[in-house]
């Protein structure tokens, strides 16, 4: 059995929905997976294909989808089914039809960002692992938001760094951040927030309707201003985005150095995967973190 055929009969056991022959159309934009737009009787379906050993980054794609879905907060793509078919691994989604939104859209997006950060837990992380990007993201819980951002995050890719060849100053550095990160949380204390986790430009649209959808999530539990941080990292996504975000929810002194520390995690996870002068850039908010210390 094809693997199309595999993914077109568990779409009808999931939806009733029909697939025929010849309705697959590839989708460009996507640097991970592979994506094609796929035709039923009654809506079209977005499927994601990788290597069969990235199953569990579908999973967990999946279940971060719901968790957000669970919150009310803003629309995602509804995950339908997953699974593996020889060498394959595959996630069906809802196909959603992008429009536009305007600055109605952008304001309905921030608005929608604060209620997804209102919604808490008692301890940073998630109860599983998943990807930013392709490189492994660790969740595992702690009640020390500075522990946890030391270890789980900024830790890990400074070790990923090493490995990757990127020594010397940006590890010394690093090792000399790491050890001042309490000073940069005195006075504040996050809590742990549901966060999107990858929220670039490239992961928000408008539906049809002019509603805003985000997807491609790296959910856990953290700082809200994470996810604020990185909406700012590749062009920012509008003022009336932000003023409508600060409006629902103001942000408290000192994010303006923080969203730098939050940040610095994204550029190195980019210096892993790509390499060319995200390590440089790197080095260069580490020094400018430091220098906020002395």
């Amino acid at each position: 059995m094809t693997l199309w055929r595999v993914i077109a009969d568990r779409i009808g056991e999931v939806t009733g929905d029909s697939i025929g022959p010849g309705g697959a159309d590839s989708v460009g934009g996507g640097c991970i997976n592979r994506a094609v737009r796929l035709a039923g009787a009654e809506r079209d379906y977005f499927v994601k294909l990788n290597a069969g050993a990235r199953l569990d980054m579908f999973e967990a794609e999946a279940a971060g989808l719901q968790e957000i879905a669970r919150s009310g907060s803003l629309r995602v793509p509804r995950p339908l089914c997953w699974g593996v078919h020889g060498d394959s691994a595959y996630l069906v989604l809802e196909h959603v039809e992008f429009g536009r939104g305007g600055t109605s859209g952008l304001e309905a997006l921030g608005r929608g960002l604060a209620a997804m950060h209102r919604v808490t837990r008692d301890r940073f992380g998630w109860e599983r692992d998943n990807t930013i990007g392709s490189t492994p993201q660790i969740n595992t819980s702690d009640r020390d938001w500075t522990a946890f951002w030391r270890e789980r995050r900024l830790g890990y890719q400074l070790e990923l760094a090493a490995r990757n060849g990127y020594g010397g100053s940006l590890q010394r550095g690093g090792e000399r951040l790491m050890d001042a990160l309490p000073a940069l949380f005195d006075d504040y204390r996050p809590a742990p927030s549901l966060l999107h986790g990858d929220l670039w430009s490239g992961n928000y649209a408008m539906d049809s309707a002019g509603d805003p959808v985000i997807f491609d999530p790296a959910v856990y539990y953290g700082d809200r201003e994470t996810d604020l941080a990185m909406t700012e990292l590749f062009g920012g996504f509008g003022g009336r985005f932000y003023a409508a975000y600060r409006e629902a929810w103001p942000l408290e002194p000192g994010y303006q150095v923080r969203k730098r520390l939050y940040n610095l995690y994204h550029i190195l996870n980019h210096a892993n995967l790509f390499g060319g002068g995200y390590a440089s850039q790197a080095r260069h908010l580490i020094d400018g973190l430091l220098s906020e210390l002395r």
